[in-house]
């Protein structure tokens, strides 16, 4: 489907039958009783003054025990282009499928009841995908832009949690949890088979999901006014995150999502030239990894100094070639052999942890060498054998960096 055909709604015609839903906003509600009328008005009247393509709004009842369903009705009833949809069983997650799997809409949103969210950001959300531009679109609390108000308690678990998402998963959009979404219909059909989540961690799996597939998701910033009657249990939250989050991991691992069929079929074509002016030449290739090894090296003997003392000497050494190794390989592989993306990052990483093994080897057996020969050797002395020893692993990491990390790359 090419969205960026569609045109606003002609309601020139009222003897023209509705247009079908561009745009599918789901609200999942679970015993909103109190909340759920004055927020769906509220955005009704907000899309049916600003919002260019024909909308639905569709309120999912999660298996309320009040009269949350009799109003949600009652509100169907009465306002065009809202319907309702109740589930059974509770679970955001498990509410979001249902509806999205069997919308006919372009593209399928969802908010919070609450509508925690600034609503003059819906459209920036929805935009980009009716254009093609983005196949997701999240809105964020954590961007510079935002304006957000919420306790001390509440920012913390959010910065921490998609901080541990980083280091885990790898991710790199930056708000995992706002409850303010989008996606593309065609890529949902994708993706939606392959979440397992029926609850909190839904979000966050689909988002996992798309990057891997190589898909755009677009970022909001939004203006959050926290809601102090939140539902959500933090602990349990937490814990089935964490859970989520171990078995995305093994999934990962073992291969068990078509990670690589997904990218194939969804994934967006890389650029051409990937990398406009980096030269592929022997030469070329030699003056670039020069330049970045005497960055990595000043940065190293200043390390070095730094940490001697509190350290020691092995310690320092240890601790400056660590971090310097990690820094020297992201910029070679970008700078120096153009690979862009994230495919084969992190093993290209761990292949060049093993290549700071070898070169911790050299270096830390030229102290040794250095100490055996005179039990405390002043640092001019340390400086200049580690300068030199330092040059013979620069020499062996641009080999093993070219002939064996960015072989294929």
């Amino acid at each position: 489907m090419t969205l960026g055909n569609l045109v606003p709604a002609d309601t020139s015609d009222v003897s023209r039958p509705p247009a079908l839903p561009v745009v599918n906003i789901v609200i999942p509600v679970y015993n909103e009783e109190t909340d759920l009328e004055p927020s769906v008005r509220r955005l009704h009247a907000h899309l049916s003054a600003g919002m260019p393509y024909p909308f639905q709004i569709t309120v999912a009842d999660n298996a309320s025990t009040d009269t949350t369903l009799e109003i949600a009705n009652r509100l169907a009833a009465e306002l065009p282009s809202v319907r309702v949809v109740h589930m059974p069983e509770k679970g955001r997650g498990r509410a979001l499928r249902a509806v999205w799997s069997t919308s006919e809409a372009a593209v399928l949103a969802y908010m919070d009841v609450d509508l925690s969210t600034d609503l003059a950001a819906v459209l920036p959300l929805i935009a980009p995908l009716v254009s093609g531009h983005s196949d997701l679109a999240i809105g964020t609390r954590l961007h510079r832009g935002s304006r957000v108000v919420r306790g001390t308690k509440r920012e913390l678990i959010s910065r921490s949690y998609n901080l541990m998402l980083r280091h885990t998963l790898s991710t790199h959009f930056s708000d995992a949890q706002c409850g303010f979404k989008a996606i593309r219909r065609e890529v949902a059909t994708h993706l939606l088979p392959l979440v397992e989540d029926d609850a909190w961690f839904f979000d966050t799996e689909l988002l996992v999901l798309a990057e891997r597939s190589g898909l755009r998701i677009h970022e909001v910033p939004v203006d959050w006014i926290d809601d102090p009657d939140s539902r959500v249990h933090i602990v349990n939250t937490a814990m089935a995150d964490i859970r989520g989050i171990a078995r995305l991991t093994r999934a990962f691992a073992t291969g068990k999502l078509p990670i690589n069929d997904l990218r194939a079929q969804l994934g967006r074509a890389p650029l051409e030239p990937a990398t406009p002016g980096v030269p592929a030449g022997l030469t070329a290739q030699l003056v670039r990894f020069a330049a970045v090894g005497v960055v990595s090296t000043l940065a190293y003997l200043a390390l070095f100094l730094l940490l001697r003392d509190p350290l020691g000497s092995q310690g320092a050494n240890f601790l400056s070639l660590l971090l310097t190794a990690i820094a020297n390989t992201a910029l070679n592989r970008r700078f120096t052999f153009g690979v862009v993306g994230n495919q084969r990052r992190t093993r290209q990483q761990l292949q060049g942890l093993i290549v700071f093994g070898l070169a911790l080897g050299l270096t830390s057996g030229t102290l040794t060498v250095a100490h055996s020969l005179h039990s405390a050797p002043p640092a001019a002395v340390e400086l200049a054998l580690l300068i030199a020893a330092n040059a013979a692993a620069t020499l062996l990491r641009f080999l093993l960096l070219r002939r064996w990390v960015f072989r294929k790359a």
